[in-house]
């Protein structure tokens, strides 16, 4: 393995002299952990700012940290060019046959020479196609591309879900969620919304606040209906008649109506719905780097997603336990308008909240922009390391000298404007100025090779080339399960029945609006919910589990009654009343007989006694046993977040107890430099004495045109034997430079013992060293508690084309 491969440390490039415009042999290792005070990256166009980027997000996949990446230009999903065996065929696809043209080749050549050029980029840089494998092994890269179907689909606009309980419970987060989910909405209908001005902001806020607060979620179609009826008579001490009259709250109902009605804008309610944990990690628990392409999009659609999914990522956030170490990171390129210093767009607010806050969870916020001159440095200051490439103008480098300065401020570091202008001023291409607060001075470098094929930005065409196959596969199964839901459409048609009013039912809620022609036909279903209590001393579980089986009913209730029920892990959403207009399948029977239902809840009781069991994963090494709900996957992930910060606490436990033993060196060192210089000056001094001595002497001889006397004789002998002194003194200064030298050595045998140790504990601290095993436990009887079976009624529409969808 190379040197650089080490847990929590990137190799971005080598340090770079700028006087002698010359690479130096020492890498530049930039720790991980650093990222957890945010980062921003400056750079005009050509300056490297993409390549240095890429090369963070990569290191950060090879170290197994997940990654949101907010793509406005189409860059950043190169990631997904990387080819372990730098063949010419890898390269063909995704070569410019017009820049081949230009460059006077056929694009087989081209690819051919860009493949070789690959190869020796990497060689020169101490990489290879078996680092490439392992950034390809170590995470899932995905593109996703809300509002269309080019990539992975993406959907906020299926529904506004209420945010975790941890931002429920802190008001300001509240506030901050439901402000930012008003104003992304409104945005996108073209409205610049004041959260204190405006009232179809502080109406939709009210509505959002309210639903929220119980833990409701909305979808589109409700809030549309909320606008007409909102459940609440004031805001704030006003009618809501006066404040905002029901005539105008139509017009502003129809206005999100019409939004959601219009062909072009169906893309936004396709693909999977808005979930941070599944964008960071796969079902498997596997790292995602997971690219939000938004190229395609308006500027309003792009400032309500951005402004959605950072809502989105700080109710994850505050719903992760703190840690030290970096768990993910957020990277936004061409920050540009989104965080700018004087407006403030729906996107500035939660944007600053994570700069702010995301810290003390591990999150990682780094921002990357070419126009330095719109950006907020007050803002800014809660970044930690600067990564500044060549600027375009004066005024770029005045602006970004104040943010550095501001940023220095706010960590107490020193600041040495002039110093720092003057090595900006020297930048060229790929060569950065990396200023860290965590480091004692600043450090220039040159941008190591990136592993991924740097080809420009994508077109829609190619990321779609891209995600085909995973599409493809996300297809199927999402046709296989509209299959399986319209197989109960058969029924007769018939009026609601009329049933004994000891048996309750229920209604399924449905999300989508009723097509033109469609008809909705509601079929009879079992709802059996129940609460399990599962206990084991032996690994500290005791926790209660709830359980909702609904079963589908045909022509009559099966034999093995709740054996195909299937299980509504999210809940179901049920309404008293059914909608109107709505007919009925045909109910067996037996469903309207009361004394039934109690033979359903006794079956229920015994099902779940013999068939639920709670299965964990037990880690006999870390004496960790994974929570109820927490899947292998998921376990795993906090496993291994828990090595990481084990193995950093072990790291700088280690680097403080040498310190002290370094520091004594050091200083020995210092005061055997100290004897060097003074040995060296007593020398000089003593041979400046010397030979003046001797040049008096013969200067007096050859102005007294007398002979050589004895006297003279005895004088010149005198300062030969003092020029032999003095020659024989210098002994004494090799003796002083072997002390200095024997103290390198000793801090050089230090450094190397601490390396050492490190080693051993990033051998020892390796999360795959941990094995699990499954625990099963299973509930007693007495702690199956039924809470009632109802009979429930899930709709189904029937299109004019005879096409039957789900209701839901």
């Amino acid at each position: 393995m190379s040197d650089y491969e080490k847990l929590g440390s990137f190799y971005l490039g080598r340090s770079f002299d700028l006087a002698s415009g010359q690479l130096a042999s020492e890498k530049m290792l930039y720790e991980a952990n650093d990222l957890t005070t945010h980062a921003v990256c400056v750079g005009m166009t050509g300056s490297g700012k993409t390549g240095l980027c890429l090369a963070l997000l990569e290191e950060a996949g090879i170290d197994n940290i997940p990654a949101i990446i907010i793509d406005p230009k189409g860059d950043l999903s190169n990631l997904l060019l990387t080819f372990p065996q730098l063949r010419t065929e890898d390269f063909a696809p995704w070569i410019d046959a017009e820049e081949a043209k230009r460059a006077g080749t056929t694009p087989d050549q081209l690819a051919t020479k860009t493949a070789e050029t690959w190869k020796k980029g990497l060689d020169d840089w101490g990489q290879d196609g078996a680092r490439i494998q392992r950034l390809r092994d170590a995470v899932d890269i995905a593109i996703y591309t809300p509002g269309s179907s080019t990539g992975l689909p993406l959907t906020v606009l299926r529904s506004f879900d209420a945010p975790p309980a941890s931002t429920r419970d802190n008001n300001e987060a509240m506030r901050e969620a439901v402000s930012a989910a008003a104003s992304g909405l409104l945005g996108l209908l073209g409205i610049d919304a004041d959260p204190l001005k405006s009232r179809e902001h502080i109406l939709i806020s009210n509505i959002l606040d309210r639903a929220w607060a119980g833990g409701k979620n909305l979808d589109m179609a409700a809030l549309i209906r909320a606008l007409q009826s909102p459940g609440f008579d004031k805001v704030g001490v006003m009618d809501l008649e006066s404040f905002y009259p029901a005539k105008e709250r139509f017009e502003l109902s129809m206005q999100l109506n019409n939004l959601l009605a219009s062909p072009g804008f169906s893309a936004w309610m396709q693909g999977e719905p808005l979930d941070i944990q599944r964008l960071l990690y796969t079902p498997e628990g596997k790292p995602r780097l997971a690219i939000l392409s938004i190229s395609h999009l308006s500027d309003a659609e792009r400032m309500f997603f951005v402004t959605i999914l950072l809502s989105n990522i700080i109710g994850w956030m505050r719903s992760q336990p703190g840690t030290s170490s970096l768990r993910a990171l957020l990277y936004m390129d061409e920050v540009f308008g989104y965080f700018p210093p004087s407006k403030n767009p729906p996107s500035k607010v939660p944007m600053l909240t994570l700069l702010k806050q995301a810290r003390a969870f591990g999150l990682g916020v780094v921002l990357a922009t070419q126009n330095p001159v719109d950006l907020d440095y007050k803002g800014l200051a809660n970044c930690g390391t600067w990564f500044l490439g060549r600027l375009q103008t004066e005024r770029d480098k005045m602006r970004v000298l104040d943010g550095l300065e501001g940023a220095s401020s706010a960590s107490g570091a020193s600041f040495n404007r002039a110093e720092m202008d003057q090595l900006l001023s020297g930048l060229g291409n790929r060569v950065f100025l990396m200023n860290n607060v965590h480091e004692d001075h600043p450090v220039v470098f040159q941008t190591r090779w990136a592993l991924s094929y740097l080809r420009g930005p994508m077109t829609r065409e190619q990321i779609g080339k891209l995600m085909a196959e995973r599409k493809a596969t996300t297809a199927t199964s999402g046709l296989r399960a509209e299959r399986e839901d319209s197989t109960r459409s058969g029924a007769a048609k018939a009026d609601r029945p009329v049933l004994p009013p000891e048996i309750i039912e229920r209604f399924v809620s449905r999300r989508a609006n009723l097509p033109t022609g469609a008809t909705l036909t509601y079929h009879p279903a079992l709802l059996g919910q129940a609460k399990l209590h599962f206990a084991q001393a032996a690994t500290g579980v005791d926790c209660w589990q709830d359980v909702s089986l609904l079963l589908p009913i045909d022509d009559a209730v099966p034999g093995e009654i709740w054996a195909k029920a299937e299980e509504q892990a999210d809940g179901i959403d049920l309404e008293q009343q059914p909608e109107a207009g709505a007919k009925f399948a045909s109910l067996p029977a037996e469903l309207s007989r009361p004394k039934r239902y109690l033979e359903f809840t006794s079956a229920l009781k015994d099902h779940l006694y013999r068939n639920r069991k709670l299965r964990l994963w037990k880690c006999l090494s870390l004496k960790q046993t994974s929570l109820p709900n927490e899947n292998e996957g998921e376990f795993r992930m906090r496993l291994s977040q828990q090595v990481r910060e084990e193995r950093d606490g072990m790291v700088e436990s280690l680097r403080q107890k040498n310190a002290p033993k370094h520091a004594k060196l050091q200083e020995r060192r210092r005061k055997a430099e100290l004897k060097v210089d003074k040995e060296k000056s007593q020398f000089l001094g003593r041979i400046w004495t010397t030979a003046i001595s001797i040049g008096k002497l013969l200067l007096s001889i050859m102005q007294s045109h007398k002979r050589i006397s004895i006297s003279n004789i005895s004088r010149a002998a005198s300062s030969a034997d003092a020029a032999g002194r003095v020659l024989k003194e210098r002994p004494e200064i090799a003796e002083a430079k072997e002390r200095v030298e024997s103290i390198d050595q000793e801090i050089n045998e230090l450094n190397s013992q601490l390396e050492a140790e490190i080693a051993k504990i990033d051998s020892a601290m390796s999360p795959e060293g941990h094995q699990l095993e499954e625990v099963v436990i299973q509930p007693r009887k007495s702690d199956v508690n039924i809470s009632q079976v109802t009979l429930v009624w899930t709709p189904q529409v029937l299109c004019p084309e005879e096409i039957t969808l789900p209701g839901s």
